[in-house]
């Protein structure tokens, strides 16, 4: 089963930042709940695992990821993702994402995402419009990371940020340093399962309606 996404999340930081964060393959993998990044292969190259929480079962997926391309000059990268779970499941992922500027506001940016997911085994029978449904929910938990750890990254000089900071220590006499975003190790299955249970009521109760 292939499902296709096509999204656009405004964040509240700099180019700049996020394609510094965007290009630390490492760091951009902690932002994504459950994923970790646990050995280079090469320049280009990764070996990771993803795990996910149902109540007491856990599972664990791995696999790699590879760099196809990064444009800095357009701040594009184009990623390619596959693994495999000990039973018999498996998925694969295109990805091409590219940070845009803000012209009216050079202080933010826009992450923009294209996938191509293909997922094969058990994960396949949920169907493509629940598969949606999971991956906008990961996403943004995954978005709202990556905005909270681009923001603690320093800003480069003479930037819209750099700016705003100096500004902001002149109004203040000491101010503590940004903390680190605390990000969920795994992914809670049964959390999502629960929320997609919701709005499927939802739904039912909107059509009798």
């Amino acid at each position: 089963m292939e499902v296709k996404l096509d999204k656009q999340y405004p964040l509240d930081v700099d180019a700049a930042r996020a394609w510094a964060l965007l290009t630390d393959l490492k760091a951009t993998a902690n932002c994504m709940p459950g994923a970790e990044i646990t050995e280079q292969l090469s320049e280009t190259s990764f070996k990771g695992g993803v795990k996910v929480k149902v109540g007491p079962a856990v599972a664990q997926f791995g696999g790699t990821v590879d760099v196809v391309e990064a444009v800095p000059a357009e701040r594009k990268m184009v990623l390619r993702g596959k693994g495999a779970d000990k039973g018999g499941s498996s998925a694969s992922m295109d990805l091409t994402a590219i940070i845009t500027a803000d012209p009216a506001n050079p202080a933010h940016c826009v992450l923009n995402g294209q996938a191509a997911v293909i997922v094969n085994g058990k994960f396949a029978q949920f169907g493509g419009r629940m598969m949606v449904q999971v991956s906008d929910m990961l996403l943004a938990q995954f978005v709202e990371n990556f905005r909270q750890t681009a923001l603690t990254l320093p800003a480069a000089e003479g930037s819209p940020a750099t700016a705003s900071a100096d500004a902001t220590a002149a109004a203040t006499t000491t101010a503590a340093a940004p903390a680190a975003p605390v990000v969920a190790r795994e992914i809670n299955g049964l959390a999502i399962f629960w929320a997609l249970l919701k709005s499927w009521f939802g739904g039912l109760v909107g059509k009798k309606a």
